[in-house]
């Protein structure tokens, strides 16, 4: 309906346009055929044979036929000549010879003067050049007047006008069948949306790519930034985030991989890279057209930071809940124990063992109480404890250790990432030795101007390619899936407190792991990592 509105709008417009086409071109012929009339008229009016004629006792007899095979070879409807008094001796009808000249527009000329007249002859209105004819001695001597009948450059006019319409006609099937297809592929490339609707989902997209914690930047085919939101920006150099729209994307961040995604059309996942100083996590992906065509690549990033932060929260919350049932498990061993002594009337044994297990609790409990009286470190080792026992491996706190002078700026749940998973480790290597050597010692110190974490293990030691590459995401020497996420997530926590983490291997085995954190805000220490 829109489309058949629109179509009969253009017709009439088309129309108009013509007939004022038709009205110019009439009067650009008239202004064109009056100036060739004149033209022929002054040629004729300037014949030596005409001028002397009228000398002659029957001028028309030498003009009519000069004059009629001029006026066959040229486009004049008549040729019409006549003397002073107006009285015809040349004219296209042989009998109105002899008669005098109509159309009233003499005067003019028998004054000197050529013009161009629209004037009601004696065969129709016609458009007419009219100029005098000279003798010898520069008089008048008679007039010459050559026309074309109106009704002749009407039909010229309207034979142009019906081509101009029909051309017009054309154009405009042509335009209206162009603009309806290019409408129906316009509405498949938009999914059919209705450009209200398009306003709207680009509002919505912007609200939405503005509140994920994300950084998104897109590019075009050519590689130029086509959208960047907030927090991506706000991983960038102030400098560039004036204008990124627009931009080269090398130029933007150098070295993204974006256009090599464009070029292969394979998307990368969960790769590290770094953006102004900002260790982050990119996924790139291919963006495709609805002809699977590749017209650009989108990628997502996120601080590496905020990542092993959640890493972390949930490394804890494992950790505690692994405490809880190491405990647990360990508590009902215990108790099973007690309760099979009572049965056998083995008192006096079930009283030693009782007295036993409260000595070391308490004992383990009274010194952190004194040495580490964080709550949150002081729970993970007894944890770490009690799970050591349940897997049948000693775990030591030395008692030398003191933990007290714990900076408030340094977080507590950063402290137990990096305990808690020095212990696992050390744990886990543990266990892969004999059974008579399996056993953790932990250290912790806050003397001087740093808090230093020393875990140290009875295992086989660090040895092969894992000294290369001991602290890389997912690597791990048992080689199982999901495992290796304890000494990297280490390592980043380490780091983020500016502090430094070493190894090296015990002549007797094992091996021993130190981490140094500067108790000062903002010290920063050289990383380090001994073999």
């Amino acid at each position: 309906m829109v489309h058949l509105l629109i179509g009969t709008l253009l017709f009439a417009v088309i129309v108009a346009l013509t007939f004022s086409f038709e009205r110019l071109l009439v009067n650009t012929l008239e202004k064109s055929i009056g100036a060739s009339a004149l033209k022929l008229a002054k040629a004729v009016a300037e014949m030596d044979v005409i001028q002397d004629a009228f000398e002659e006792e029957n001028p028309s007899a030498i003009i009519q036929p000069v004059v009629e095979e001029i006026r066959l070879e040229t486009d004049a409807e008549y040729i019409v000549i006549g003397n002073r008094d107006g009285i015809r001796y040349a004219h296209p009808l042989t009998d109105r010879i002899g008669k005098e000249m109509v159309g009233g527009d003499n005067g003019p000329v028998l004054q000197g003067m050529s013009i161009i007249s629209k004037a009601i002859g004696s065969m129709g209105p016609s458009l007419r050049g009219k100029t005098p004819i000279y003798n010898d001695k520069n008089e008048i001597i008679g007039i010459v007047s050559v026309g074309i009948l109106m009704k002749d450059i009407e039909i010229s006019a309207q034979s142009y006008r019906n081509r101009v319409l029909l051309l017009a006609s054309l154009a405009l099937i042509l335009g209206c069948g162009g603009a309806i297809w290019i409408s129906s592929s316009v509405k498949r490339s938009i999914h059919g949306l209705e450009p209200k609707e398009i306003g709207l989902l680009y509002q919505e997209k912007r609200a939405i790519l503005e509140t994920i914690h994300e950084g998104i930047i897109a590019v075009n085919r050519e590689g130029i930034v086509t959208l960047a939101n907030h927090t991506a920006m706000m991983m960038m150099d102030p400098e560039e985030r004036k204008l990124v729209a627009g931009r080269y994307i090398q130029d933007v961040i150098p070295g993204t991989r974006l256009l090599e995604v464009m070029q292969t059309g394979e998307a990368e996942k969960d790769q590290e890279m770094v953006i102004n100083d900002h260790a982050v996590v990119v996924n790139r992906l291919p963006i495709y057209d609805h002809e699977h065509r590749i017209v650009g690549a989108v990628s997502s990033f996120r601080n590496k930071s905020e990542l092993l932060r959640l890493t972390e929260e949930l490394t804890q919350v494992k950790r505690y809940t692994e405490a809880l049932r190491a405990q647990t498990h360990e508590y009902s061993n215990k108790l099973y124990t007690i309760y099979g002594l009572i049965q056998l009337e083995s008192y006096q044994e079930a009283m030693d063992l009782i007295t036993h297990e409260t000595d070391v609790h308490q004992n383990l409990i009274q010194f952190l109480l004194q040495e580490i009286p964080d709550p949150i470190i002081g729970g993970i080792l007894i944890g770490k404890f009690n799970r050591g026992s349940e897997l049948k491996v000693k775990v030591e706190i030395d008692r030398s250790s003191s933990f007290k002078d714990i900076p408030s700026h340094i977080s507590r749940n950063q402290l137990v990432t990096i305990i808690g998973n020095l212990i696992d480790n050390a744990m886990e290597a543990a266990l892969a030795s004999h059974p008579d050597n399996r056993w953790v010692k932990v250290r912790l110190h806050d003397k001087g101007d740093e808090l230093s974490i020393e875990v140290s293990d009875g295992g086989t030691g660090v040895t092969g390619e894992s000294t290369e590459r001991l602290f890389d995401l997912g690597y791990s020497t048992k080689g199982e899936s999901n495992r290796g996420f304890g000494l990297s997530i280490v390592n980043g926590t380490v780091q983020q407190l500016h502090g430094t983490i070493a190894y090296h291997n015990m002549p007797t085995g094992g091996a021993v792991f130190t981490v140094i954190i500067p108790k000062t805000r903002g010290d920063v220490h050289d990383s380090g990592r001994n073999h």
